[in-house]
């Protein structure tokens, strides 16, 4: 698969949309996006719930991951959230750690628009044939 490929697969995810989630940039295992918090992004206590942050996230490693020319699905995911935040923007960036055959890894970061760290993602991937 090209990278454009790639785009317009994960430009069709509904979830992502629903969310307003936006790619930014992809490229060979990396990639990064954005979500402007709306009052929908909030948990009961006024602050962006953990699962709209963990889609964000997952959705800069799926980028990532399928940048690589095969399809990749997600193994497991181990997220650690540093810092409620309520407002502004979220932006995420996605590095691979390791590529082999049909296992890669890779580290996602969430910073709001000031820089600070919200949240990391360690996540696996496995990757097979199209």
């Amino acid at each position: 698969m090209e990278n454009n490929e790639v785009i317009e697969l994960l430009k069709k995810d509904k979830f992502i949309l629903y969310n307003g989630i936006e790619l930014l940039e992809i490229g060979e295992g990396e990639a990064s996006g954005k979500m402007n918090i709306t009052e929908n992004h909030l948990n009961g206590l006024g602050t962006v719930q953990g699962g709209a942050i963990f889609t964000l996230a997952d959705y800069v490693c799926a980028a990532a991951a399928n940048s690589r020319g095969k399809a990749a699905v997600t193994l497991d995911g181990q997220m650690d959230y540093i810092k409620a935040v309520s407002k502004g923007t979220l932006f995420a960036h996605a590095t691979e750690v390791f590529l082999r055959r049909t296992i890669a890894s890779y580290h996602v970061e969430v910073r709001n628009e000031e820089g600070a760290l919200i949240a990391t993602l360690q996540s696996k991937v496995f990757r097979k044939d199209v």
